[in-house]
């Protein structure tokens, strides 16, 4: 057997499935993750492409590398990698970075709570986990400062016309839509196909008529559409359904899918979801939101825990608990041979 690449892996889900590569990795240059993450987006993006494309992958996957921080107040770093780019933050991935490195004991358990320290490419992440009987239970990601950019802005979208919607930042940039204004749609998973369609539709053009700019990562901008709704039952407060991309889109084509429905509550989503409340004065300091995801039974929990200017604006801190699960250990392995090196995409399933 000639292989060209060996990587470990451990397969996580909260909701949404979430590969988290421990072992095989290969130097990557920098001394953040954030210049980690921008060398491997210049340098080294077939590694995200073998990861995450067929055979390997499949569109609703994310991957996160493993990798020592060198900043001496964090335990351990991460690099986030979706489809179609390296956000600097996801709150669903570093609940499941946070619960393999515990579960596998690269970092010590230490029950009833754990608390250690994640550098991602946004800075550092501080984890508080509640442990029992060898299991990470409940994560909770005190997030990066989080910012409402428009609060209830008019966009001219193709099809549905002038629709008011929110942008916020939680450590990536969301286009945010009241679904009230779109009866004929559900958060259901039945619609998903049409759910993804339309926030599609809206992302494109809140991403053309809403600029946006974050001043320390410049290039950034909307990149994730979230319609939220009302929840199913008393568990939760709000329901959503977050629309991660895949491929470009052209609203032109109605045969024509940008993305997928992200299969958690969306930790980052959460974040921006809270921001924007506060800006309208509907979400307090310390008041809990229970949000939940397209699955009714993902819920993550936020809390706004203090306040913070970012670049001159009124900005939050959240911090989120979620959970997630162990569903595979993995050896994945390039063969020299493989005509794929970098897998494939196909249009059945792919944008």
């Amino acid at each position: 057997m000639g292989f060209q690449r060996v990587l470990n892996a451990v397969d996580v889900h909260s909701g949404i499935p979430m590969r988290v590569v421990t072992g095989g990795l290969p130097a990557i240059p920098g001394s953040t993750m954030y210049e980690k993450m921008k060398w491997l987006e210049s340098n080294g993006d077939d590694l995200r492409k073998m990861l995450l494309r067929e055979p390997r992958g499949y569109p609703p996957y994310c991957c996160n590398l493993i990798i020592p921080s060198e900043n001496p107040h964090a335990d351990m770093g991460f690099i986030i990698m979706e489809q179609t780019e390296y956000p600097v933050m996801s709150g669903g991935n570093t609940i499941a970075v946070a619960t393999v490195l515990l579960e596998t004991g690269i970092i010590p358990m230490r029950e009833p709570k754990t608390e250690f320290v994640l550098e991602s490419p946004a800075g550092l992440i501080e984890i508080t986990a509640e442990c029992a009987n060898g299991k990470a239970k409940m994560i909770t990601f005190r997030n990066v400062p989080s910012f409402a950019a428009y609060i209830d802005a008019a966009i001219t979208v193709p099809e549905l016309g002038e629709l008011r919607v929110d942008v916020g930042w939680g450590g990536m940039f969301y286009v945010i839509t009241d679904l009230s204004q779109l009866p004929q749609l559900q958060l259901e998973p039945e619609q998903a196909q049409e759910l993804v369609r339309v926030a599609s539709m809206i992302c494109q053009a809140a991403s053309e008529q809403l600029p946006v700019a974050h001043p320390d990562y410049p290039g950034i901008g909307i990149t994730v559409s979230q319609l939220s709704g009302q929840p199913t039952g008393d568990q939760a407060d709000s329901r959503n359904a977050v629309t991660m991309a895949t491929g470009s889109f052209d609203w032109r084509n109605r045969a024509t899918w940008t993305g997928v429905l992200d299969r958690c509550p969306s930790g980052t989503g959460t974040s921006a979801k809270m921001a924007v409340l506060h800006a309208k004065g509907e979400l307090s300091l310390r008041e809990k939101f229970r949000h939940q995801g397209i699955l009714e039974d993902i819920i993550y929990t936020g809390e706004l825990v203090a306040e913070e200017e970012v670049a001159g604006r009124r900005g939050v801190i959240p911090q989120v608990t979620g959970s997630a699960w162990i569903f595979g250990l993995n050896t994945l392995v390039l063969d020299a041979d493989d005509p794929y090196p970098e897998g494939f995409t196909v249009g059945d399933l792919w944008a």
